[in-house]
């Protein structure tokens, strides 16, 4: 098990902290049901900071790779995680109008004990696709995993006998 980060985010983006780490693939339990395999890491960058009209912003950058299941083989498929979110922290749940507005911003609540791990977890959640898939022609059949074990084999037979004449 690995140290979890919590930070007070208003303090945090007012005194522009920045926080580094790693996440091991394993320890994101949301991300499991998608992945083939649970390796890998995934490195993030949390900065804080204000924009130019004072307002309290995350910024949230993240780097790895994960092994997701592909939707039609079901195979391993290796996704790059490597992307860079800008969050705007709102206080008391309410949103302003010009947070509104802008469509390239989203917006957290602020919080005295926000959890880094689960701030990753939700923003590498929001960026996989919906659907998994190799390129198409490239998918290669799950050995013995769709065979019948008994050629012959019909299911509804047994039914055919209980049949009434």
């Amino acid at each position: 098990m690995f140290a979890r980060h919590f930070i007070d985010s208003l303090d945090f983006a007012r005194n522009g902290r920045e926080l580094r780490g790693e996440i091991p693939v394993s320890e994101i339990p949301r991300l499991q049901d998608m992945l083939a395999v649970a390796e890998g890491k995934i490195g993030y960058v949390v900065r804080g900071f204000q924009d130019k009209d004072g307002k309290p912003k995350l910024e949230v950058a993240l780097d790895g790779m994960c092994q997701l299941r592909c939707q039609r083989c079901l195979n391993a498929l290796a996704y790059p995680v490597k992307l860079v979110s800008r969050l705007l922290l709102v206080q008391g749940g309410e949103l302003d109008e010009s947070s509104v507005e802008q469509d390239d911003l989203d917006s957290i609540p602020a919080d005295g004990h926000q959890d880094i791990v689960a701030l990753v977890e939700e923003e590498i959640l929001l960026s996989l696709p919906f659907a998994p898939k190799h390129p198409a022609g490239t998918c290669q059949p799950v050995a013995g995993g769709l065979e019948w074990s008994e050629p012959e084999r019909k299911p509804f037979a047994a039914l055919a006998g209980l049949k009434i004449e």
